[in-house]
């Protein structure tokens, strides 16, 4: 069987762990410690949620928990966005420039957790983008508490892309009960498939 080292999806490259730049980036320098060590399929359901709801399109995007950042990457690739990528992991930055340099794009790279990420520096972006970021109990109040403060500082879409975890779900009813919004049931088809559901708030 034909090892495969990449997929497309929605006009964008995502390396698998098999990609040749990936390997030579885990010699270098070890796997990421947070989770961020392959591409989360989640952020293929953001992907094509734009890709079919691309009004607004995003201008400023900050791609929280980006782990490898295809979905800020795709952003940047499909409207021109300018993206930061924001993850707790810096271990995780060599692989995303390594998607970025495949996609022929650069995002801005940002090393913080969800409760450094101020009001004031979510003023500065229209869109809010994460995937697979509500995978333990202790996030459900950090990422619900960054939805209320981007809420606060004006961020016009914010889309969450989750497999359904419970944790996921517990976030989500949280910020609809206080903000509005809705959770989605979405699919992706093809040679890559995904399922899950997104939390979609349009604040505008």
């Amino acid at each position: 069987m034909a090892v495969i080292r990449q997929h497309r999806f929605r006009g964008v490259v995502l390396p698998t762990s098999s990609h040749p730049e990936i390997r030579r980036t885990k010699r270098e320098q070890g796997a990421p410690s947070l989770h961020g060590n392959k591409l989360w399929k989640s952020s293929c359901l953001v992907i094509d949620y734009l890709h079919k709801n691309p009004d607004p399109a995003p201008e400023r995007v900050l791609d929280a928990g980006c782990g490898w950042g295809i979905a800020g990457i795709w952003c940047a690739k499909q409207f021109g966005a300018q993206v930061t990528s924001v993850d707790a992991d810096p271990q995780v930055f060599p692989f995303l420039n390594v998607t970025a340099a495949l996609n022929g794009v650069s995002t801005e790279l940002r090393v913080a957790r969800f409760e450094a990420l101020s009001g004031k520096l979510l003023s500065g972006f229209d869109t809010l983008i994460a995937a697979d970021v509500c995978f333990w109990d202790e996030l459900v109040g950090p990422v619900s508490n960054l939805v209320n403060r981007a809420i606060k500082a004006g961020v016009k879409r914010i889309i969450i892309g989750d497999p359904e975890r419970p944790t996921f779900h517990e976030m989500a009813l949280r910020c609809v009960d206080r903000h509005g919004g809705e959770v989605l049931e979405w699919k992706t088809k093809g040679t890559l498939a995904a399922s899950g559901a997104l939390l979609v708030i349009n604040n505008y």
